[in-house]
């Protein structure tokens, strides 16, 4: 006697049951993946974001803390002689900086010189000899970003160059929509004042004058 076997198939039904179920465990999975990735780019950013804020501050209290003078306000800039790097006790144009917040104060940068000539920048009553603009495209002018993102700048001095000892900047960062104030405070610590003239406002050849 012959047996018959009998095999039971998917209805249709049961197909689209199965695929939709699949759909939507593979939706899940596809927005869990995305909001992961999206949780590590806001965190990689913020990271991000806080080392270049700590390298920015360091370099500027750096920069105030170990420069020979603070020359001139020029626009929203400080001009600051750096360093008497060929100890002639004069300002030389590759010694120079300027400490830029940007025409609208919106960012936080520095403009340094490379000049082959190298020639000396005198300066009277907190005036320079040669205006940035001129540096700028005269000597090979490049600007760095300090804090690029920061907004609202402020430099104050705590008296005008060149008797500037302290400068105190402030800026504001926003982070995920939350705005944060900031302030550095750095004081000269190798401030060349024997170099000025009795009135102190003029930079002398020497100590002597």
């Amino acid at each position: 006697m012959r047996r018959e076997h009998h095999s039971r198939a998917f209805t249709l039904a049961e197909l689209l049951v199965t695929l939709v179920v699949t759909g939507i465990l593979l939706s899940a999975l596809a927005t869990l993946a995305f909001a992961l990735s999206r949780a590590t780019c806001v965190e990689d950013d913020t990271a991000l974001a806080q080392a270049q804020l700590r390298h920015g501050t360091l370099r500027l209290q750096d920069l105030i803390w170990n420069c020979r003078m603070i020359c001139a306000i020029e626009g929203n800039a400080l001009a600051i002689w750096q360093a008497d790097t060929n100890q002639d006790g004069q300002i030389n144009v590759n010694e120079l900086v300027y400490l830029d917040s940007g025409d609208t104060g919106d960012t936080l940068q520095l403009c340094s010189f490379s000049s082959s000539s190298n020639p000396h920048v005198t300066f009277s009553s907190g005036t320079l000899s040669m205006t940035r603009s001129e540096l700028m495209f005269g000597h090979n002018g490049v600007y760095t970003p300090l804090i690029p993102d920061a907004e609202n700048v402020q430099v104050v001095c705590d008296v005008a160059p060149p008797l500037t000892r302290q400068v105190t900047t402030s800026f504001d960062l926003t982070d995920k929509g939350i705005v944060g104030q900031y302030q550095v405070n750095a004081a000269l610590r190798a401030w060349a004042g024997h170099l000025l003239n009795e009135t102190g406002d003029t930079l002398v050849s020497d100590d002597d004058e």
